[in-house]
């Protein structure tokens, strides 16, 4: 292993923590996904986020209209363009959600031990007794002792900006609650959570299969976050739905984990989907406090010995106000990294706070220190224990490339593929160098017309912890004789030198098809 990787069972000097963090050229293994919004739609902005370590921009749609998200889009491509950062696109899905509709945006102010009533009526106006919401069906779903809680955008678990509810009473359509905190809800939406409670509403609603076939089509999203999945039937339909629209077969589908539903059927959803993510806002009302570490170790542990990329959210919530995250949430970005996590994502912190580019600096630095002290090696052996005998070739030739590279100390492995699952195994193992995957496009025809695949394959790679990734000319087929497979190789060393990544003499493993067979070959580097 590197010199600089301690492992967090030896005993750590004091002198290598009062050590300062070297800048390196990627600031993390670990991703961060980050959602655009008011205070981070600009170009200026959106290009200190992408410098900062965002690869991945995400657009929430449970506010905002397409329009509004294109403008932001717009200037994402043109920060894309000036910085040279590659970026994805994640769509986030509104789906079961449970909104208070405020029409005048009018602040309510709700007094502990009041009355208010939630009614379907949406065309009442919003005040201190009365909260319109967005569901025929909430009467007949809760009873007298029941909890809910109300909240504006994200859950900040602020008891000034949240309510918590109790149900006191049913009548007919309206539910009777007791208001059990004092706080002030700004905005024109609130989102409402039932706690443990089966909401029949669709996963994916028609608004989001609006906004998919139209907004999703026309931008070729890489990213499909779908939100409070229940069943694994909710992630097949949403593949199916997204199969019968073109390139957008392609798109990755994100299963949101949100409630007690979605947690009893994880692994058949995790089967289904191409990743996971944790939606701790919610899950930490619908679990009780001293659960959610271990629905979190339990999930990523899923998650990794499956080789899919799991994304944590709900982390640094006071720097959405604060230049400086609290003890507590410093320690636990660190901990979603020592557990396993492929992103952290990034909501209200640079959605609406007022320092987007300076917590994806600060989340990115503690990912770095956290990742210093990943234990890789017993990681490595519990990957290779889980996945048994016989591995099939690919794996095998995943798990030998990482244990090659650890032996000789190489400073990156270089991995040629096409549809980036051979560069995803790599990563799955968890080397302490980063995979530069080199994507090679791959022809293809409608019969109506030819095009280049490989786009989405790089950018679907910029979720995966360690993965980082380059697209190669198209004339340089992934199965190929020596000669351009060595041109190839070229491209992307220099690459690795010019990101100082790569330097003189370095070792770097080589991972590549050549005819039938697949080669890991180690190069040592002259001046």
């Amino acid at each position: 292993m590197h010199s600089n990787h301690l492992l967090l069972e030896e005993p750590i000097r004091m002198a290598s923590i009062l050590e300062p963090s070297k800048p390196t050229f990627f600031p993390a293994m670990t991703k961060i996904v980050g959602t655009l919004g008011p205070k981070s739609r600009s170009v200026e902005v959106i290009s200190g986020c992408l410098k900062a370590g965002m690869s991945v921009a995400r657009f929430d749609f449970s506010w905002g209209d397409p329009e509004y998200h294109q403008e932001t889009l717009e200037n994402l491509k043109a920060a894309v363009k000036s910085t040279k950062k590659l970026c994805a696109v994640m769509l986030d899905t509104v789906g079961a959600e449970l909104q208070v509709v405020n029409k005048t945006g009018k602040p309510i102010s709700l007094k502990q031990d009041g009355i208010v009533v939630l009614t379907p009526h949406k065309e009442q106006e919003a005040s201190s007794e009365v909260l319109p919401i967005n569901f025929d069906g909430l009467s007949k779903a809760v009873r007298k002792g029941d909890t809910i809680f109300v909240g504006q955008y994200l859950f900040t678990g602020s008891e000034t900006t949240s309510v918590w509810l109790e149900v006191s009473e049913v009548k007919i359509d309206d539910v009777v609650c007791v208001i059990k905190n004092s706080a002030t809800l700004a905005g024109s939406l609130f989102t409402l959570h039932a706690s443990q409670i089966r909401i029949e509403l669709p996963t994916l609603s028609d608004k989001d299969k609006e906004v998919i076939s139209s907004w999703g089509l026309q931008n070729k999203i890489d990213f499909l976050s779908l939100s409070y999945t229940r069943h694994a039937e909710d992630v097949r339909q949403a593949r199916d739905f997204l199969s019968k629209l073109g390139d957008l077969s392609q798109t990755q589908i994100f299963a949101k984990i949100e409630n007690i539903e979605g947690l009893t059927h994880f692994d058949e959803i995790l089967q289904e989907a191409d990743g996971i993510i944790l939606s701790r806002g919610n899950l930490g009302i619908d679990l009780p406090p001293e659960k959610v570490f271990l629905f979190q170790k339990s999930a990523l542990y899923k998650c990794n010995m499956a080789g899919k990329p799991a994304v944590v959210t709900r982390v640094v919530d006071s720097m959405t106000d604060n230049l400086r995250p609290t003890r507590a949430e410093a320690t636990d970005v660190a901990n979603a990294v020592l557990d396993g996590s492929d992103a952290i994502l990034l909501g209200a912190e640079t959605l609406r706070g007022l320092y987007p580019v300076e917590t994806i600096s600060t989340v990115g630095r503690i990912c770095a220190e956290a990742e210093k002290v990943f234990n890789q090696d017993l990681y490595f052996k519990k990957t290779v224990k889980y996945v048994g005998e016989p591995m099939t070739h690919l794996e095998s030739i995943a798990s030998s490339a990482v244990r090659a590279a650890i032996k000789v100390k190489a400073s990156v492995i270089i991995c040629f593929t096409s549809s980036g699952r051979a560069a995803r195994l790599i990563a799955k193992y968890r080397p302490t160098m980063p995979v530069l995957s080199v994507v090679i496009p791959r022809l293809r025809t409608n019969q109506l017309k030819w095009s280049f695949s490989g786009a989405f394959e790089a950018r679907q790679s910029l979720i995966v912890r360690g993965l980082f990734p380059m697209l190669a000319d198209p004339r340089h087929p992934a199965e190929s004789t020596n000669a351009t497979n060595e041109s190839v190789l070229k491209v992307a060393l220099d690459h690795g030198k010019s990101s100082g990544v790569i330097k003189s003499h370095d070792r770097v493993v080589v991972c590549q098809k050549v005819g039938d067979a697949s080669v890991v070959k180690i190069i040592e580097l002259e001046d």
